[in-house]
């Protein structure tokens, strides 16, 4: 089976599995602590990625100031965005989630205009997403009206955008960054660092009552998303990264919102409207032109 082949593969893994993380996340801290949820599984993630390393031969001698550089990636992307997620995921809808994370890319226009860079990537094109985006943001709130009066749910779409934010603060700063040691390393003190990071949070946010209500159901969406979620999909994230063009393995921005977003409502009945269809699809074209704005400036530069 030639690259090419994997690489696609891989690209389908990550299409699909990350879009049923939001479900799995949904299931498993329904009944459980979400941060203390979240750093098992970034924690195990991380040791079980230093274990097999070290099993085929992979393991790079690191030290404290490799850690140190992953500390911020790894408290940005782990502890504030991925963690906040699986904790709104306890009062909104893991598709309305999914939702809110994909408008990422507005976030990296905004976060690169401030630090004056890449301005020459601007044009109609990127302009036109990044409008798209707010109407789509408009639509989420204009569809959630009823519900924002409980603070429950308020707290949880803005802890949504929030974790968002620090995704693509966390993003634009590996972008730009240059490390010694491999990906995979990189993702493994990622993992431990940001799930110590969630351990810690945990002290002071979770309500750690709610593990006399844990039942297997959050023990096996811990497993899958420790094993699938964060180890499989980041492994073929990796792997389609280095085969394919980055604008090819991007498309899976688009698929992961439909998939949570359908898994929602046929496994968990989560309820959809036409404005919540109406704003995934204005939220994913804008996605789209902002892609492919930059990828038409890229080429010309």
């Amino acid at each position: 089976m030639g690259n090419n082949t994997k690489a696609y593969i891989a690209l389908f893994n990550v299409c699909f599995f990350w879009g049923t993380t939001y479900l799995a996340l949904r299931i498993g801290v329904e009944h459980f602590p979400a941060f203390l949820f979240s750093g098992i599984r970034q924690f195990s993630a991380g040791v079980l990625l230093f274990a097999g390393m070290a099993l085929f031969g992979k393991l790079e001698k690191l030290t404290w100031k490799d850690f140190a550089r992953q500390a911020l990636p790894g408290i940005f992307l782990i502890t504030i965005s991925n963690s906040t997620i699986g904790w709104a995921e306890k009062y909104i809808p893991s598709g309305l989630a999914a939702l809110i994370v994909c408008i990422m890319p507005l976030y990296i226009v905004i976060i690169n205009l401030i630090l004056g860079k890449e301005r020459n990537l601007l044009n109609k094109k990127v302009i036109a997403g990044f409008a798209l985006g707010c109407i789509g943001i408009v639509l989420i709130f204009r569809d959630n009206l009823s519900d924002l009066g409980n603070p429950d749910y308020f707290w949880g779409i803005i802890a949504s955008f929030i974790a968002c934010m620090f995704w693509a603060i966390g993003s634009v700063y590996l972008k730009n960054s240059k490390f010694d040691t491999s990906p995979f390393s990189n993702a493994a003190m990622q993992f431990t660092i940001g799930g110590l990071g969630c351990f810690l949070v945990s002290l002071f946010v979770d309500d750690y009552s709610e593990l006399a209500y844990a039942d297997a159901n959050s023990i096996w969406a811990l497993v899958y998303l420790t094993l699938i979620g964060s180890l499989l999909a980041y492994g073929s994230y990796v792997y389609a990264i280095k085969h394919l063009p980055m604008l090819v393995v991007s498309t899976y921005a688009y698929v992961n919102p439909v998939i949570a977003i359908l898994l929602g409502v046929l496994i968990l009945d989560e309820k959809i409207t036409w404005i919540t269809v109406g704003a995934l699809l204005v939220t994913l074209l804008g996605v789209y032109l902002i892609n492919a704005g930059v990828a038409k400036s890229s080429a010309k530069t």
